[in-house]
């Protein structure tokens, strides 16, 4: 086979259908937009097929949906900027504004290339726009699309994460792909109000010990001088019949206790993973992990709320405590971490915020990053060719660590309707890679 040539062709800015606003403004966001953790560029992947086949040009059609979408959701074509007196992230929305969309090909077929499943291809970085920070600045969302030989397409999309989270760009591509699919209007309309609904008390008050597991050192970050571009990025699969034994196991073992699959696989890769890495044995290490809110909140978000809506939990044990204790142990650890998350927590976090960003709030050094997307409808966006086959995370930048591990959706599209597991893809040193595919292995073999 030839080898694999992704060729850009051009780009371009689409503007809104119809003028947003008639007066330049600036919009705020929320002290959870503004978390330095997450003020990271998100970049990731949808592949489809084109089975029908549908001979409309994607290009075109998801262009006109982005041009139409962006008259409910223009904050994502206006100018990230600080302010002055914080240095705090607000948004600058004038006339003109656009996203830009880049137009690019492959010369190979997706099924040739695993329908881009295999994330340690070299290539799939070229599908997914990659800004540097200035840019990324004047431009925060930018979309790519690139077309292959069998007609098929892939959209790639960088979003600056002070955007939003998640499920906010999950609401905006769904709102994008009703469009694209011929409807007259979105069902859900976007709301802002970030600094009104997560905004600080006044005067603020902090209630939870956040300083046990959180820093102020404004010359550290997680993400500068990392090792991220020579780590081993992988998928392993999770099979149900698989994960009800093991979540069997743990329930025998602990005498009775249920856990989730994200509380009971979490606990065993972070464990796999430190224990591959060789940490020090006295070093604290942190499982981080994202929880949405929006429904602890009193009131609840608002429906269309798009921003952040998630904070940050920690599981924090030295490498000592965390090898030694059975597995069962970690995941109730984890289990216990989700109940802080009380409106009162969050409260608390966004006044410690208040209190504290200029100092530069982190969670330090060996963070493990988890977040679950099989739940957030991202393999079940459908602009007219039907679900994606594929939908691969390339960040390597998230909540506090340079690897985060992700729990991805299988797409019924490859799967046939069938619904059996998910796939976690894990990012480590390649030190650290064949030593952790050995405790995977070694505790299947128990299974």
């Amino acid at each position: 086979m030839e080898a694999t040539q992704i060729r850009i062709i051009d780009k371009t800015i689409v503007l809104p259908t119809l003028p947003p606003f008639h007066e330049d403004h600036t919009l705020a966001l929320s002290h959870i937009d503004n978390d330095r953790n997450i003020q990271v560029n998100f970049r990731y992947l949808r592949a489809y097929v084109n089975s029908h086949p549908n001979p409309a040009d994607p290009v075109l059609i998801i262009s006109e949906a982005l041009s139409k979408v962006l008259v409910h959701y223009y904050p994502l074509a206006g100018t990230l900027q600080r302010h002055s007196q914080d240095s705090r992230f607000e948004l600058f929305c004038s006339a003109g504004q656009g996203v830009p969309v880049i137009r690019a090909v492959c010369n190979q077929s997706l099924d040739s290339l695993n329908y881009l499943d295999d994330p340690a291809e070299k290539f799939l970085e070229e599908l997914v726009p990659d800004p540097e920070y200035e840019d990324v600045l004047e431009h925060p969302f930018v979309l790519q699309i690139t077309t292959f030989a069998c007609g098929g397409f892939s959209l790639g999309s960088s979003v600056y994460h002070s955007m939003c989270d998640g499920f906010g760009s999950g609401m905006f591509f769904n709102a994008m792909a009703e469009l694209a699919r011929g409807a007259s209007e979105i069902s859900t309309k976007p709301v802002w109000e970030r600094a009104n609904q997560l905004g600080p008390r006044s005067p603020p008050k902090v209630e939870f010990p956040f300083h046990e597991f959180l820093l102020l050192d404004k010359e550290f970050s997680p993400y500068k001088g990392n090792i991220s571009n020579l780590s081993i990025r992988e998928c392993f699969h999770v099979q149900d019949e698989a994960l009800e034994r093991f979540k069997g196991l743990l329930f025998e073992q602990s005498g009775g206790k249920k856990f989730t699959t994200f509380e009971a696989l979490g606990a065993l890769i972070w464990r796999a993973r430190v224990k591959a890495s060789k940490f020090p044995s006295e070093e604290k290490v942190k499982f981080a992990y994202s929880l949405n809110i929006r429904n602890q909140l009193k009131p609840a978000l608002p429906s269309g709320y798009w921003g952040n809506s998630c904070v940050t939990m920690y599981v924090q044990l030295t490498v000592q405590e965390l090898l030694q204790q059975p597995i069962w142990v970690i995941a109730e650890l984890i289990s216990k971490s989700k109940r802080n998350a009380t409106d009162e927590y969050v409260r608390s976090f966004i006044d410690f915020q208040e209190l504290h960003y200029t100092e530069g709030i982190t969670a330090g050094k060996g963070v493990s990053g988890f977040t679950d997307w099989r739940h957030l409808g991202h393999s079940t966006m459908d602009f007219g060719w039907g679900s994606p086959v594929t939908v691969l995370p390339l960040s390597r930048n998230l909540l506090g660590s340079s690897e985060p591990c992700f729990f991805l959706p299988y797409s019924l599209a490859v799967h046939g309707g069938k619904k059996d597991g998910f796939k976690v893809l894990v990012s480590l040193p390649e030190t650290a890679i064949a030593g952790f595919r050995a405790e995977m292995e070694r505790f299947e073999s128990k299974l």
